[in-house]
Formats: C-alpha cells, structure tokens, sequence
C-alpha cells in the first residue's frame, strides 16, 4: 500500500473513530467495557496499594521491634525504635482513616466513589 493510499484510507476512516480501545468507550447510560476495565485496574490498584501499605507497617513494626531488642540498653537506640514503630502506627492509621473518609464523603454525597463504574453511571 503506497503512502497516497494509506492516507485516503485513513481520511475515510476519521469519522467512524470510537476511542482507543475498550477504554474510550465510556456511556452514560450503563456501565459498558470501558469503564469496567477502568474500575477494574482502579479497584486493583487501590487493593495493591492497601496491601503495601500493610506490609511496610509490619516491615517497620518488625524492623522497630529488632532495633528495641538489640538496643543493648541504650536510651537512643531505644528512643529510635520507639519513634520508628509509632510512625509505623501512625501510617497505618492514616491508610485506614483515608478509607474511611472516602467512604463517609461517598455516603454523604450518595454516591459509590471507590466504584468507579456506578459513579460514572449517576451522570
């Protein structure tokens, strides 16, 4: 296929353009592929990034917890492993209280925002 053929072939086809792939293909009037895949990799990510969040309060728990055991009775080793398990805490807490919060807004507004299709569908 020349090059004069390739463009009219494209210039023929600009007008029947209906997204890049099952991503462009949002409604408004039901939940179609698009913005499924869309809460999909959403509701995934937010999943791993939760589970991440947990794993590196247990990694900073258990890495505060050796550094209090072998502190051998020194005040600022001690101080040190007392301060990282308390960021630890406050990590943790601060994960789960923006859950939460994104919850609460969600419940005052009437609207699923962690459910990205049903959001969508409301407009």
């Amino acid at each position: 296929m020349d090059q004069t053929t390739k463009a009219q072939y494209l210039a023929l086809n600009l007008g029947n353009l209906k997204g890049l792939g099952p991503l462009g293909n949002f409604s408004v009037s039901n939940a179609d592929p698009g913005s499924s895949l869309l809460t999909k990799i959403l509701s995934l990510t937010i999943g791993i990034l939760t589970l991440v969040a947990f794993f590196w309060f247990m990694f900073i728990l258990i890495t505060g917890g050796l550094a209090w055991l072998s502190s051998g009775g020194d005040k600022a080793k001690v101080q040190e492993a007392q301060k990282r398990i308390t960021n630890g805490f406050i990590g943790l807490i601060i994960v789960l209280i923006s859950y939460f919060i994104v919850k609460l807004i969600g419940y005052i507004f009437k609207i699923d925002i962690l459910n990205l299709g049903s959001l969508l569908n409301q407009f």
